[in-house]
């Protein structure tokens, strides 16, 4: 008799793919990625005659999204299904695998591709037979519309958060940190806030404030991140500027959707700066164009106010037939009518022969001379007072992060404390040791700056009388040059015809240098 042939079982190598998408509780002795894992190999173990064997291989993903395929673990599963090292996928439910319906197409297509089928141990699916495909679909499908239902109530929430006035999370500006999820002002960057708010009303110009913040070494908020990274600050860009001026945040408002609301935080800066801010930023925004060229040579621009109503008087022209009329009108008559100014307009030509007067003027009289020589000083005072108090804040804020990292060093010595942790803030530290010890590096040297530009009455004297020998000579475009270098603004007071010049600080000197290489010439 002969006997029966037998067959030898195929041998069904099985991974256990697993996911969370939090890494919250991962650090347990026995957490869910073990328990879905534990559940598949169960599911393997029952399946052992038809010769089913569990990978000793882990792929678990833990903190990853269901929404999307990118991965470590899973990329790891596909490489290895490519290479023939697996027949089937076991996951505890199938939104661990995927919950995007597209995501999921697309693995099912890799799974067909090299001959592996997919099981779900807690639902009907098994995809060697077309009743699992079927019910994978329609599983996968609602999995999908969960993910999205998910989605839309969390936007509704962070809209409902945002009409409250609460943060709802993101990177902070700089003046603020985020503290149990709501914004708290960081006394250290609020004075920054302020200066860089006040250094635009003062010079008006994106450009002109953006590089004086490059200049100084200030950048956008460095900030820790939930895992601990640090993510340094970059050095303000006209962009970067600009979104920090027009940030509602600084007046304690939350923004959401193109709508403005009260916030719970504190604000920096006083809604009347804020406002005015916004204006100068519209109009300047308006004429952009403008601004670049200069085509008509207004030696004035951005200097000019007019002080019935503090406005900047603007550069206009007007044409008839080929001759062009050059004007600075008042933008506060612009907008509000020419009768509520007592001199909406002026005569570009002759405002600025009168300036350049009133300047030749000062060159020869030891009273006015005295006068100027007193408003460089004060505004002098001022500025290296700012210095210092920037100076005394920066000091006080490395000497508090060298008491930290002495502290850290020593619990580190005694071996009482997590080494990992110490660790990664003293690395912390190091990087805020070396941003501060960087800028109090470049205080000093404005400082100096400042000192050195100091003057005298000799030097004043010296300076304006070297005015008069070179300036008809001059280009227009050179003539405006001079004038900005050494003149910080210029009002005019409509009702008495009278003009007051401020000047820069340092542009007594600057000017000086700038005509004797004129003249050396």
């Amino acid at each position: 008799m002969i006997a029966p042939a037998t067959t030898e079982k195929q041998t069904v190598r099985c991974a256990v793919y697993t996911r969370k998408s939090v890494t919250e509780g991962l650090d347990q002795d026995f957490n869910t990625l073990d328990a879905q894992r534990e559940a598949g190999e169960a599911y393997i173990t029952s399946q052992k005659g038809s010769g089913w064997v569990c990978l000793p291989e882990h792929y678990d993903d833990g903190g990853f999204t269901g929404g999307n395929l990118q991965r470590p673990a899973l990329e790891k599963l596909l490489a290895d299904i490519k290479a023939g090292l697996i027949e089937c996928v076991v996951v505890y439910k199938v939104d661990r695998l995927s919950r995007s319906l597209l995501d999921f197409s697309r693995l099912v297509e890799v799974f067909d591709k090299y001959g592996v089928s997919f099981v779900s141990v807690t639902q009907p699916i098994n995809t060697a037979d077309s009743t699992g495909r079927l019910m994978l679909n329609i599983l996968l499908s609602f999995a999908q519309y969960e993910r999205e239902l998910i989605a839309d109530r969390t936007s509704d929430k962070m809209s409902a958060a945002r009409r409250r006035g609460k943060w709802t999370g993101g990177i902070p500006v700089l003046g603020y940190d985020a503290v149990d999820k709501k914004l708290v002002v960081n006394e250290d960057e609020a004075p920054l806030v302020r200066e860089i708010f006040a250094l635009y009303l003062k010079h008006r110009s994106i450009s002109r404030v953006c590089a004086i913040l490059q200049e100084r070494g200030w950048t956008t908020k460095s900030w820790t991140t939930k895992k601990g990274r640090v993510r340094e600050g970059k050095p303000f860009t006209k962009s970067t500027l600009a979104r920090h001026l027009s940030n509602a945040t600084y007046v304690g408002h939350v923004h959401h959707r193109g709508q403005i609301y009260q916030g719970k935080h504190r604000g920096i800066i006083r809604k009347q700066t804020f406002d005015k801010v916004q204006k100068i930023l519209a109009k300047n925004q308006q004429a952009t164009g403008e601004k670049i060229s200069n085509k008509y040579n207004f030696l004035l621009k951005g200097l000019l106010r007019c002080k019935a109503c503090g406005n900047a008087y603007v550069p206009t022209t007007t044409r008839k037939g080929s001759k062009v009329y050059r004007y600075y009108v008042c933008s506060g008559a612009q907008k509000n009518g020419f009768k509520t100014c007592p001199r909406p307009t002026l005569s570009a030509h002759k405002m600025e022969q009168l300036v350049a007067q009133q300047i030749r003027v000062i060159g020869q009289d030891p009273a006015l001379q005295a006068e100027v020589l007193r408003q460089v000083k004060k505004a002098t005072r001022a500025e290296t007072g700012r210095l210092r108090a920037e100076q005394k804040q920066l000091a006080a804020k490395r000497d508090k992060v060298a008491k930290e990292t002495t502290g850290l060093l020593q619990a580190l010595a005694s071996g009482q404390a997590n080494g990992t942790a110490i660790s990664s803030r003293l690395a912390e530290l190091e990087a805020q040791t070396a941003v501060l010890d960087r800028r109090l590096r470049e205080m000093e040297a404005e400082l100096q700056a400042v000192q050195d530009s100091t003057v005298d009455a000799a030097d004043l004297a010296q300076t304006l009388s070297l005015f008069e020998p070179i300036w008809d000579i001059l280009f227009p475009a050179e003539q405006a040059r001079i004038i900005h270098l050494l003149v910080r603004q210029i009002e005019y007071d409509g009702k008495s015809g009278k003009l007051a010049i401020s000047f820069h600080p340092t542009g007594i000197k600057a000017l000086a240098s700038e005509i004797e290489q004129k003249i050396a010439g």
